[in-house]
């Protein structure tokens, strides 16, 4: 861990030097993919030189491979602040949403319940099991996600008898809302249904316990908030709730014994919904940058400084004539999601580029841009990008003043 006697400026200099591409621009898109550690890179390549050099049928690849995928487990429970048998591996958070939507035998009449503000890798696997089972499929209207009392009035009226499963976000991908997730899991157990929590934009931005916000499964991925690379995320599963998930896909790994003669014992863990086959370098980048979060840079002060960063830029842009926030900002996590008026998102996205560098992305399912704050962020990039908000919303695309674009802080202007 960097020392926490460190002074703050010290501390976050040695943190963006240790993730290079922090210089390359205002990375504000976190939430689609974080800058990689210098030092999971590394690791990565090490794995990827070993298997060009030396091949990847040795013998002892295989019990090799197995105990890299028990660090990524360990790294990965410690940032859920569970214990490693509730961990599986999988390949992103649509694959571990499908592993709980697909965990239910469904049967015509069945219900599930989600909420309208889910991202496609959650509700996709809803539509197919509406469309190919005849499943009632109810999707609750909750506004931006920042009124508890509207959420839970909805969802307890939508979770009726019979239903069979909520899906629901952590945090909204779209408004950045932190869900009601604890209550809305009491309101399904209640009634009986499995609860499945997307936490894409939680797990590494936001303090996570899955168990205490009453999840019977929590889906992560690895290229998001913990910095890991692309192809890898985790699920995480209740003990309880075990063999209350159906296994969908199954193979070499998800089997304590198997042969080929009727016998196939799974994984008494989480470990039994690990269906596939992985890449070997990124299980030990996935293992590397949670690690690396956890034990280099602190999860306390990464939590902490993130949001206080991500307040900030809501605050700023709240107060800039002519933006809308649409985050709600008594509620909210790591991600900030705005309009500016007389801009479509593309536009104002290509100028913010062009002014000042600014990595950021559109949401067209809300006609809006998004950014995601992380603790990597410097004080002085957010001021500046929302500076350079301010001079959009002050003009429309015609008659914006052409801008040289500014050096990154710390750039020699040359």
């Amino acid at each position: 861990m960097v020392s926490p006697f460190l002074p703050e400026a010290e501390k976050l200099a040695a943190v963006r030097d240790a993730l290079p591409a922090t210089a390359a621009g205002i990375y504000l898109n976190t939430g689609t993919a974080g800058p990689l550690p210098r030092e999971t890179a590394a690791a990565m390549a090490e794995v990827a030189e070993w298997e060009l050099t030396t091949g990847r049928a040795h013998v002892s690849l295989l019990p090799e491979t197995l105990e890299r995928m028990a660090e990524a487990r360990a790294a990965v429970a410690a940032i859920l602040t569970s214990d490693i048998d509730t961990v599986a591996l999988t390949h992103s958070t649509t694959d571990g949403m499908n592993i709980g939507t697909w965990g239910i035998d469904w049967r015509a009449g069945d219900r599930a319940v989600t909420s309208s503000l889910e991202h496609p890798g959650g509700v996709g696997p809803l539509y197919v099991a509406r469309d190919r089972f005849g499943v009632d499929l109810a999707i609750v209207d909750v506004g931006d996600g920042g009124d508890d009392d509207r959420t839970l009035t909805a969802f307890e009226a939508a979770i009726t008898p019979g239903t069979r499963l909520v899906s629901i976000s952590h945090v909204a991908w779209s408004t950045g809302a932190v869900l009601p997730v604890a209550r809305i899991a009491e309101l399904a157990h209640a009634r009986g249904a499995l609860v499945v929590v997307d936490g894409a934009q939680s797990a590494g931005a936001i303090p996570v316990d899955p168990d205490a916000i009453g999840a019977d499964v929590y889906a992560i991925p690895g290229q998001k908030w913990l910095l890991g690379p692309e192809g890898m995320g985790a699920l995480w599963v209740r003990p309880e709730a075990l063999d209350r998930v159906r296994r969908t896909f199954a193979g070499y790994f998800s089997f304590e014994t198997a042969d080929g003669r009727g016998t196939g014992l799974p994984w008494p863990s989480a470990r039994r919904f690990e269906g596939t086959n992985y890449h070997r370098p990124s299980v030990v980048g996935f293992a590397r940058s949670c690690g690396w979060l956890s034990m280099y840079v602190g999860l306390d002060w990464a939590y902490a400084r993130a949001a206080r960063l991500a307040r900030r830029s809501a605050d700023l842009l709240a107060a800039i004539p002519g933006v809308e926030l649409l985050t709600p900002r008594h509620q909210m996590a790591t991600l900030v999601s705005f309009r500016i008026a007389g801009w479509t998102p593309d536009q104002a996205l290509d100028e913010l580029g062009r002014r000042v560098f600014a990595i950021a992305r559109t949401l067209p399912a809300v006609n809006a841009l998004r950014i995601s704050v992380g603790f990597f962020n410097t004080d002085e990039e957010i001021e500046r990008f929302c500076a350079a908000v301010a001079e959009l919303a002050a003009h429309t695309p015609e008659t914006l003043p052409r801008h040289r674009a500014l050096p990154l802080l710390g750039q020699d202007a040359g």
